[in-house]
């Protein structure tokens, strides 16, 4: 969604990314989402594996295999250069945004790409048995386990990072894409003074559901497991009122009014045109 959105010449765009994936793994400071928008804007992304760069190689994860360490996280050779740069910057008393900036221009991305904090904010959910890490329950379970309550460690005491209020308090409108709402939208969020910087804004979200599936992820489970309706209702209500427009897939369309304006459309985003053509019809939506 944000690399259709980036094509369009005439909006000036903000990028601001969930920071409460980030995790320290091999002794590194991993950002996978910061990074996930830097690789897929520069066209590196790898688009087969869902995560990570393309025409990667695996040297140092296949070296490590043959010791007794946890290699369930695996970091291709690219990635694991640029999160020992991170780490090292970080190290060096540089701020995730700045070097989340550094990085950014390393790989020619025109787009300003913001943390939501520069303060550590951790994603946690809670199983029947525990509090569980969120790299422990994403990668290391696969998410395979039912989760009760979600919650982000540190960020009552989180600030925005410098430049994100002025970006969300000084647009035109703000834009969600199709992400998981519970834990990639809300530790935005809940981070101190975002959410009221988006007042009397236009704000439109894009509904990560299709014919009430998730296209992939442990979406549908946390509806359920959460509360909330598998269906557009229920993506609605995670935002409680700070919707003012939902796009939803062609034959997604609520049978009774949600409270956000409701736009149909193909949402279904498997391409770089596909994700053109979307951003195309969101901005005429805004206007």
């Amino acid at each position: 969604m944000l690399r259709g959105l980036a094509a369009i010449d005439e909006i000036e765009l903000t990028a601001v990314v969930n920071v409460g994936d980030d995790d320290r793994i091999y002794g590194l400071h991993l950002s996978p989402d910061l990074d996930t928008v830097v690789y897929t804007l520069a066209g590196v992304h790898s688009e087969t594996q869902g995560w990570g760069r393309t025409d990667e190689t695996w040297n140092v994860m296949d070296e490590l295999a043959g010791f007794p360490l946890d290699s369930t996280f695996r970091l291709g050779d690219r990635d694991l250069a640029l999160n020992l740069y991170r780490t090292t910057r970080v190290s060096e008393g540089a701020t995730l945004s700045e070097v989340t900036g550094e990085l950014s221009k390393a790989l020619g991305v025109a787009c300003r790409v913001l943390p939501v904090s520069d303060d550590p904010v951790r994603t946690k959910v809670r199983t029947a048995e525990e509090w569980l890490d969120f790299q422990d329950y994403f990668v290391r379970r696969r998410h395979s386990v039912t989760v009760s309550e979600v919650r982000f460690d540190g960020v009552t005491d989180a600030r925005p990072a410098p430049g994100v209020l002025d970006a969300l308090s000084d647009c035109d409108a703000v834009v969600i894409g199709p992400s998981n709402p519970f834990l990639s939208i809300w530790p935005i969020l809940a981070v101190p003074g975002v959410r009221e910087a988006m007042g009397g804004k236009r704000v439109m979200a894009v509904s990560p559901l299709i014919g009430g599936a998730a296209v992939k992820g442990p979406l549908a489970q946390l509806l359920v497991s959460l509360g909330y309706s598998l269906d557009t209702a229920g993506i609605s209500s995670t935002y409680d009122d700070l919707l003012t427009d939902l796009v939803v897939h062609r034959g997604d369309e609520p049978s009774i009014g949600i409270g956000p304006r409701v736009h149909a459309t193909d949402t279904l985003i498997q391409e770089p045109a596909a994700a053109a053509r979307l951003a195309s019809e969101m901005i005429s939506w805004l206007r």
